[in-house]
Formats: C-alpha cells, sequence, structure tokens
C-alpha cells in the first residue's frame, strides 16, 4: 500500500489480501488448464480409436470369404467321393468305400499343406483322414495340421486376446462369425453327423453351418461340412478343417494401421494441446501473476508483459483490460490519496480559526469582542459542517453510482420545475431563469436524483456571479447520440487560465463582496464526479458578444441519450 494512503488511514479492500502460496503460480509445468485441454482433445480421439478396434465387419468380411473359398473346396471333394469312392450293391443302394476314400482324400488334399479332410460314415465314424496314412509295416501314422510359425503364433495370440476383449463388448451375435465363448477345440471337432444328415434328409438344400473357432495356442481354425451323395442319397458328410492365417494377418496389418493412425493423431493432438497451453494457461498464469504483483504493490501496471499487451486475441483483451483496471486502480489511489490530503487541509483552516477564537475568547473580558468571537465560531462551525457534508457527498458518489442502473430521463421537466422554483423563491433583484429547450423532451440516460443535483450547482453557480437584474439562461438539445444542456449567466466570466481548475476539488473563485466560507469548492468538483460516472462530460467556457468580450460564462453538459 502506498506510504501516502496509509498515513491518510485508506485501507485496501479485504478482498485485495495477499493469498499465501500465490506466488507459486508460475512454477507449475503442467497447469490444470493444460490437463484439461488435453482430456478434451484425447476423448475423442480415444473414442475413436475404440470405435475403429472394436468394428470387426472386416474380420466377418475376411471370415465369409474364407468360408465360402473352403466350402467350394469342400463340394469340390465331396463330389469327388461320390463319384470315385463309391461301391454300389444295387444302384440303390450305395455306399462309401472306405479304402477308396482315404487315397483319394489324401490326394485332394496334398495342395493345401495347413488342411484336413476327414471323411464320415451315416454312422458317425470317421471313414477316412487325410492325415492319417499307412507307414511302414502297415503301421498307422498320423500327421497333424503343421504348427504355426512363431510369427503366426504370435498374431494368433494376440488375435486370441483382441477376441477376449471383445466379449466384455456389447455385440450383436448375428453379426459375429467369430464366437470367443465358443470352445477353444482343435482339428478334432467334428459335426454330429447323424443329426446332420436328419437335417439335411428333411430339408434338401440346407448348408451345414460352418465352424470357427481359435485354439488355445491362438490359431484360427476353419471347418466346413459337406455331404457326400450319389444318385440323390446321401452317403456322409466330408469336413475340411483349414488354418485361416491370411486373415490374421490382414485384421492384424489393419489394426497396426490404425494404431499407426492413432499414435500419430495422438502426437499431433499433444502438441497442439502444448501450444494451446503455452498460448493460452500460460499466459494467464502470467496475467495471475501480473494481478498479484499488481495486490502486492509492484508496479503501477501490476507488471503485465508487454508481449501479452500486443495481442489481438482475447488474451490480449484480457491482458490490457487487466493493465487498464491497473492504472485505473492506481490513479483512483492517488485521488484517494490528494482528496485525503486536501480534506486534511481543508478542515484544518476552520478548527484553526476555531482553535484561535476560543484561546482569544479566553483572555478577553469586553462582551462586545466576546460576541464577535463566537460569532466567528459560529461560522466557522457552519462551515465545518458544509464541508463535511459535501466530502461526505462527494466520498459516495462513486460507489452509489456503481450500484444504481442508469435508466432514461427526460430533463425537459426537471429543467421546467427548477426554474418555476426559482420563479417563486426569487427576489425582485435576483437573476432571472430563461428556458431555451429545442424539442419538448430531452431525454438522457442518468439517475434522476444526481441529475437534479449536478443542475442545481451550475444554476447555483450561475445565480452567484449573475448580477442583480441578469438573467440564467437554461438551453437543451439533442447532438446526434449525445444530449446537450447549457447553463448559462452574465457574470464576469472565467479567467482563461482557470476554465479547468475551477473543476478541482476545493478550489473557489467566488465573485467580490461574498462572505468567506458559504462555499466549500465542492459543488462543480462534484458535477463533474456524476457527470463522468453517467459516461458523460462537462466543461466551462467563456460566452463572448460580437467585439469579443466576455459576456458571462456557459457551462455545457453532454450526457448520452436515453
Amino acid at each position: 500500500m502506498p506510504e501516502g494512503i496509509a498515513q491518510a488511514g485508506v485501507a485496501l479492500p479485504a478482498g485485495l489480501k495477499p493469498v499465501p502460496g500465490a506466488g507459486r503460480m508460475q512454477e507449475r509445468l503442467v497447469s490444470p488448464l493444460l490437463r484439461r485441454i488435453l482430456l478434451v482433445n484425447l476423448l475423442p480421439l480415444a473414442l475413436l480409436l475404440a470405435a475403429l478396434l472394436y468394428l470387426d465387419q472386416y474380420q466377418n468380411g475376411l471370415l465369409e470369404a474364407e468360408v465360402t473359398t473352403l466350402r467350394e473346396q469342400a463340394r469340390i471333394y465331396a463330389a469327388a467321393l461320390g463319384e470315385a469312392a463309391v461301391h454300389e450293391d444295387t444302384p440303390d443302394n450305395p455306399a462309401l468305400v472306405p479304402d477308396l476314400s482315404r487315397p483319394l482324400l489324401r490326394r485332394l488334399t496334398e495342395p493345401t499343406p495347413n488342411a484336413q479332410a476327414k471323411l464320415y460314415g451315416p454312422d458317425g465314424q470317421v471313414l477316412a483322414d487325410s492325415r492319417v496314412r499307412e507307414g511302414a509295416g502297415g503301421a498307422v501314422v498320423t500327421e497333424p495340421l503343421p504348427p504355426a510359425v512363431e510369427r503366426g503364433r504370435i498374431l494368433g495370440l494376440v488375435g486370441k486376446f483382441y477376441d477376449d476383449i471383445l466379449t466384455l463388448l456389447p455385440h450383436a451375435d448375428h453379426a459375429r462369425l467369430l464366437d470367443p465363448d465358443r470352445p477353444a477345440a482343435g482339428t478334432d471337432w467334428a459335426p454330429d453327423v447323424r443329426e446332420e444328415l436328419k437335417l439335411n434328409t428333411t430339408t434338401p438344400g440346407r448348408q451345414i453351418p460352418p465352424y470357427i473357432r481359435r485354439t488355445e495356442d491362438g490359431r484360427l481354425l476353419v471347418s466346413v461340412a459337406e455331404t457326400v451323395s450319389r444318385n440323390r442319397r446321401i452317403l456322409g458328410i466330408v469336413l475340411l478343417t483349414r488354418e485361416a492365417r491370411e486373415v490374421d494377418d490382414s485384421v492384424l496389418a489393419v489394426r497396426l494401421s490404425i494404431l499407426a493412425l492413432f499414435a500419430l493423431a495422438l502426437g499431433l493432438t499433444v502438441m497442439l494441446s502444448w501450444y494451446l497451453s503455452l498460448t493460452i494457461a500460460r499466459p494467464i498464469l502470467r496475467l495471475a501473476g501480473a494481478a498479484e504483483g499488481m495486490r502486492e504493490g509492484r508496479g503501477r501496471a501490476g507488471g503485465v508483459q508487454a508481449s501479452l499487451l500486443r495481442r489481438s486475441d482475447e488474451v490480449g483483451e484480457l491482458a490490457r483490460a487487466l493493465s487498464e483496471s491497473a492504472r485505473a486502480l492506481w490513479t483512483r489511489m492517488d485521488a484517494i490519496e490528494q482528496f485525503a490530503a486536501d480534506v486534511a487541509h481543508e478542515i484544518k483552516n476552520p478548527l484553526s480559526s476555531i482553535r484561535s477564537a476560543i484561546e482569544t475568547l479566553r483572555r478577553i473580558d469586553d462582551p462586545a469582542k466576546q460576541r464577535r468571537l463566537l460569532a466567528i465560531i459560529a461560522e466557522d462551525v457552519g462551515r465545518l459542517d458544509r464541508l463535511i457534508s459535501d466530502i461526505s457527498d462527494a466520498s459516495r458518489i462513486d460507489a452509489e453510482l456503481s450500484r444504481v442502473a442508469t435508466e432514461p430521463v427526460d430533463v425537459a421537466p426537471i429543467l421546467a420545475a427548477l426554474m418555476e422554483i426559482d420563479e417563486a423563491t426569487r427576489d425582485e433583484s435576483d437573476p432571472r431563469i430563461k428556458l431555451d429547450l429545442a424539442s419538448p423532451h430531452l431525454v438522457v440516460q442518468g439517475v434522476e436524483g444526481r441529475l437534479v443535483q449536478v443542475l442545481r450547482n451550475l444554476i447555483g453557480n450561475a445565480q452567484s456571479f449573475s448580477p442583480q437584474g441578469g438573467k440564467i439562461f437554461l438551453r437543451g438539445h439533442d447532438d446526434g447520440s449525445w444530449a446537450e444542456i447549457a447553463v448559462e449567466d452574465e457574470g464576469p466570466g472565467i479567467p482563461e487560465a482557470k476554465l479547468e481548475h475551477i473543476f478541482d476539488r476545493f478550489y473557489s473563485e467566488r465573485p467580490q463582496g461574498e462572505r468567506f466560507g458559504q462555499h466549500s469548492g465542492l459543488g462543480l468538483s462534484i458535477s463533474r464526479q456524476i457527470v463522468e460516472a453517467l459516461k458523460g462530460s462537462i466543461s466551462a467556457e467563456n460566452r463572448r458578444d460580437g467585439t469579443g468580450k466576455v459576456v458571462g460564462a456557459r457551462f455545457l453538459v453532454r450526457l448520452p441519450k436515453g
């Protein structure tokens, strides 16, 4: 707090007390605003990533293509077996021959090393298996599907983990071919042959549904079954199983592309968020530090950086507003300090006169002189009373006008009422008020009570300087978006060097012959204070005749129209 204000007994509002820890605002590396910016920017990106990874139509399309290809292959196998591996005891009773089916099934599956074909009879027994053959000495040798290579195993495990995650999310079961809830059976899975044959007999043209599953080691297996028939008689079912490594490769490639794009978008999002932090969050922290410096009295502008003041965005507007508020606050504090000093000086004069009169009164016995001293004391007390009343009025004007909302006020009836009051109370020798309005209505934006106070002060000032029998003119007219009110007198005018000083506090330029102490010197100052608080202006000038001679003074008030 400035020393002069402290000496005058003027304290800052309680809201401007230092806040503990406020000086550490600029020490934060990651501000809460930056975290919010990152969260807002990353949330839509994360939702988009989840949606892209969750959508499994692409995988379903690949599996459907795999099922279609495998089913066509199984139909070829079934047709070949129906033609070359059937023994007909009678034309109406054909039957599959295992010894013919085994070598034929092996030959059919040789071009597809990662596939296995099985042939089931009507009773559900396995008649032939492409992975079973006779070894040396008649021994039976079973050759399983080739094991997954390391890369394929990793891809399969990744796919299995992804499918397990999907089971936790809501989905339409009919739209997904791969159901992770099914048991992870290997190549030993087989359909219910008897039931399928029964259904195919009662429903001609029916297709046996495919079976898609993932094994424990992560391999994706697709199995399709087709009926073997001869002369429209169903003799068995051929089951073709193949590992769909290409599906996992393609799906993983798409997911990696999505993740790569996500990583790129994430990097751009973080950089843009950091850029927003540097251009928004950090400047706001600097402005907060400047406000703290202003509160603690470091610099009249609060230490707002020039780079922030030069910005043309909202942050620049905030910086300029803060800087202007700081200057306005310091200007107000300087005015308070000066006002306090002026008040102290003005009050000392009548107090000194009263003290001198009292000390003199104690030493004299002459009744006439005592009455004269008591009259001086009474005059000084009245002067103090007027001075304190005007000081009190001046000190509360700003606070009062900041709380009261302005409204449209018609000044024409007010001027007419003031003229009528003066006409009813004036003596014959007092100056007469003349009203000159360009229109019957002159509406301004203001506070009626304070506007009346301004007009009474100006009229009273004009009456003080007007000669006996003179005239005072009250004029009003519109000037675009402003309304002008003029108070003119026929007095001696105002010294040119004093045209601005007459609005200073406690300045008094009184006419000759007027008793000292009748005015506090705050009337015109209070009038300017009110007019400027209402977003208007007040000025003084001299009236001159055609020869340039001063014939009076004019006070001009400009207020925004209501």
